[in-house]
């Protein structure tokens, strides 16, 4: 596995992420990488995958929606899927 590859994306932001994702999706349809910096890329492509799901999942239960009363004023907040 590449040095690169090893790198810890833990502390990249969501955008960070998502561009080097793209930079190396580009990088294997291009098709010219050797294989194993294919594989090494694609190990770190999942790595990148798995952090921006992690970062959307937390952002989701972040999100609230507001509860309103008959005379729609804001009463409060609930989680956006009700639970």
């Amino acid at each position: 596995m590449s040095e690169n590859a090893k790198v810890d994306v833990s502390g990249y932001s969501f955008e960070k992420a998502v561009a080097e994702l793209e930079s190396i999706v580009a990088r294997l349809e291009r098709g010219d990488v050797a294989l194993d910096d294919s594989i090494a890329i694609y190990e770190r492509g999942e790595a990148l995958k798995k952090h921006c799901e992690a970062l959307l999942s937390a952002a989701e239960s972040r999100i609230e929606k507001i509860r309103l009363d008959r005379a729609a004023k804001p009463q409060g907040t609930e989680p956006l899927d009700g639970q």
